[in-house]
């Protein structure tokens, strides 16, 4: 009996890491789904990342609830990644994937495999910001806000 080595998806998936990702796809377009908030945004040709790469992020604020919540709602969110964005993900885009409270955790999982198709879907059919948006690049550098030094 032979067996087959496991078909490679074309498009390779990295995780984003850095806070500057995290805060460039923020700015971004923004998808709402039950379970979750997706934000995307399509990467500059003069970026480092290779433009055949998705890479995509994953954050839980602490009112989903404590570590052992917010690491399950994160494990969820790495999973349905896993198995839709090969399918349904552009490359060349970051993606992020912000837990919902009460909802990322407790959501049929089927569902939340739903969501994820359904809000690529609308994110890749949006046409582009134009006009005075609220960021005015959504690739460009990002700056965080003056810190108020008043007391």
């Amino acid at each position: 009996m032979q067996i087959e080595a496991p078909v490679q998806s074309p498009v390779q998936i990295e995780v984003l890491a850095r806070r500057p990702d995290f805060l460039r796809a923020a700015q971004a377009r923004r998808q709402g789904a039950p379970g979750f908030l997706l934000q995307a945004r399509q990467r500059r040709a003069d970026e480092p990342a290779p433009p055949d790469l998705i890479r995509i992020g994953y954050t839980c604020s602490k009112k989903i609830g404590n570590a052992v919540a917010r690491n399950r709602a994160k494990r969820r969110l790495r999973e349905i990644a896993r198995a839709v964005l090969p399918l349904a993900g552009r490359a060349g885009w970051d993606y992020v994937l912000v837990g919902r409270p009460g909802a990322t955790a407790d959501r049929l999982f089927a569902d939340l495999l739903a969501d994820l198709a359904r809000a690529l879907t609308q994110i890749h059919a949006a046409p582009a910001p134009r006009g005075n948006s609220r960021a005015p690049d959504p690739g460009g550098p990002v700056r965080e806000p003056p810190k108020d030094h008043r007391r």
